[in-house]
């Protein structure tokens, strides 16, 4: 699975969206894993000297409250240079290699544009689905916070990784240094 992955990473440009797993003790461990740096800054430091550039996708409601994902971001030492709000990435993931989406849910529900029966209709969400290849980590298939399927999950471009974020991430680095 790490070849398999680390191929798919060897495009070149990409993003990585930010999430939180869930709203419980889980939600801690992330935290802390993203604002030690972690769980997101090793893999973009060995993406960028092997594959490509990273810019990290925030939606405004990433995180605990708005601003969360910033803060922890910033915390990991990610330069801020590389974090975008939704306004500024949406219309660049058409022309992107790889989205990452780790532990997003439904920010990135493509329902949201064209499904009027959606609870989530008209919110504004990450387009991560027109990237050429959407690598999504999850811990499994259950809904987000609307309690809807997520069709991006779905779509032949995208791949579902499930497990731990930490371990994964850990595999894809270990992988993308085998490749280089």
């Amino acid at each position: 699975m790490r070849r398999a992955i680390s191929q798919q990473l060897s495009f070149g440009d990409g993003f990585i969206d930010p999430g939180l797993y869930r709203l419980d003790e889980e939600v801690q461990k992330v935290d802390e894993l993203l604002s030690q740096g972690q769980l997101l800054k090793p893999f973009e430091e060995v993406f960028d000297q092997t594959m490509g550039t990273v810019k990290y996708a925030i939606h405004p409601v990433a995180g605990r409250i708005p601003g969360h994902m910033n803060v922890l971001l910033a915390e990991a030492n990610v330069p801020y240079y590389r974090l975008f709000d939704i306004d500024a990435i949406n219309d660049e993931f058409a022309s992107t290699d790889v989205a990452l989406v780790v532990g997003a849910n439904d920010v990135v529900n493509p329902a949201a544009k064209h499904d009027p029966s959606s609870p989530i209709y008209g919110m504004p969400v990450l387009d991560a689905e027109l990237a050429r290849t959407v690598i999504v980590l999850k811990r499994t298939m259950n809904p987000g916070f609307a309690k809807i399927e997520n069709e991006l999950f779905l779509r032949p471009n995208t791949m579902m990784l499930f497990g731990d974020a930490n371990k994964t991430l850990t595999e894809m680095v270990r992988g993308l240094k085998e490749m280089s």
